[in-house]
């Protein structure tokens, strides 16, 4: 059986995008990724952009709102974001907690190439987050919250 994973953050449209993406391509078979933002707005095409450039297609991605999952167990609960951390939904069950303060690529100011250039930036930071996760369970094995 598959662990559940939640990963969440403010607009559920770049790094928990992202997130859920590299999880799914890197270990579908161990975890099932879901994503959803605490105020959904849309999966930003920049990150839909710099993810195809990993070979992972999150163009049929949609922005959910964590209360869709309310009532779910999620072994694994990830916010990506600080303002996730502080609105994070309380769901049933015990959950091991992780948090990565990322910063938000949609922020990123000037041209489309240094805008690109802080979603790439973003978007390696969350697979090497995601290749650590995957590869070191035993880390993982703290209390549950």
């Amino acid at each position: 059986m598959r662990s559940k994973v939640l990963f969440l953050c403010t607009g559920n449209s770049c790094r928990s995008q992202m997130a859920e993406g590299f999880l799914r391509h890197l270990n579908g078979e161990r975890f099932e990724a879901y994503s959803a933002g605490t105020q959904p707005s849309r999966v930003n095409p920049m990150a839909i952009e710099v993810m195809a450039e990993k070979g992972i297609d999150i163009s049929q991605h949609r922005s959910k709102n964590a209360t869709e999952y309310l009532g779910r167990h999620f072994p694994y609960i990830i916010t990506v974001c600080d303002n996730a951390k502080e609105h994070c939904p309380i769901f049933p069950g015990p959950s091991i907690r992780l948090h990565w303060s990322l910063p938000d690529p949609a922020e990123a100011q000037g041209t489309h190439e240094e805008k690109l250039a802080m979603f790439r930036a973003v978007r390696d930071e969350v697979e090497a987050r995601i290749r650590e996760f995957v590869s070191e369970p035993q880390q993982h094995k703290s209390a549950p919250h």
